[in-house]
């Protein structure tokens, strides 16, 4: 939890010095008194106010209105679902506009949750997780990518040679890699540098020739 502390000559020019600097509203901050002010006598012995102010933390809270205000300034009438579980946080974004939030790839929709996280996370005493989805996006490029890995995987086994992937996010290729991870015959490696990073699928037992025609024909 963040605390700062602020003296100031009453309590109240104390707690809204204090409110400033930790750039929190009221009802996100508890206050303590550490010492209170005193006007002494005749000038002797007076002392400032000293008060604590501890900010609330509320990662979930503050991902969400940042995301919220975000679709609001794009002038997006995106309606916002939550699904809460343990340290991750999914956010469900529907609408009849909600397609120009995925971008090639889901690259802008993986741009806008880097942002989510690093708001929602960022005075954070325990990291959480967001993910932001769009109808369900998420899971059928999952599905689409551990289609395309198996694929690919036969093809570099019959054609006995490497088969290099199209550069992919590091979360999708990290799909990749899960889905071959537990086959004996195929090993995957992740070459180059982003934005041109790829995944290359290399046979450990190449498939015999006679199979290169009919993987050609049916890919």
């Amino acid at each position: 939890m963040r605390k700062v502390s602020v003296s100031a000559k009453t309590v109240e020019l104390a707690v809204a010095e204090a409110l400033h600097q930790a750039r929190v509203s009221r009802d996100r901050a508890e206050v303590v008194v550490r010492v209170a002010p005193s006007r002494g006598f005749w000038g002797l012995g007076a002392r400032d106010a000293v008060v604590d102010v501890m900010v609330v933390e509320d990662p979930i809270g503050d991902a969400e209105r940042f995301l919220r205000e975000m679709l609001v300034a794009m002038r997006l009438a995106i309606r916002v679902g939550k699904k809460i579980d343990k340290d991750e946080v999914t956010f469900e974004l529907t609408g009849d506009r909600v397609g120009i939030l995925i971008g090639k790839h889901g690259q802008t929709l993986d741009a806008i949750q880097y942002l989510v996280n690093v708001i929602g996370n960022k005075y954070a005493d325990k990291h959480v997780r967001f993910i932001v989805d769009a109808e369900g996006y998420r899971e059928r490029r999952r599905q689409a990518l551990v289609f395309t890995a198996q694929k690919m995987a036969e093809r570099a086994l019959v054609l006995g040679k490497e088969v290099r992937l199209q550069p992919m996010a590091a979360p999708e290729r990290k799909v990749v890699h899960m889905a071959l991870q537990d086959r004996p015959d195929v090993r995957t490696e992740s070459r180059g540098t982003d934005p041109d990073r790829a995944i290359v699928i290399v046979p450990v037992a190449p498939r015999k020739a006679s199979r290169v025609s009919a993987v050609i024909r049916n890919s």
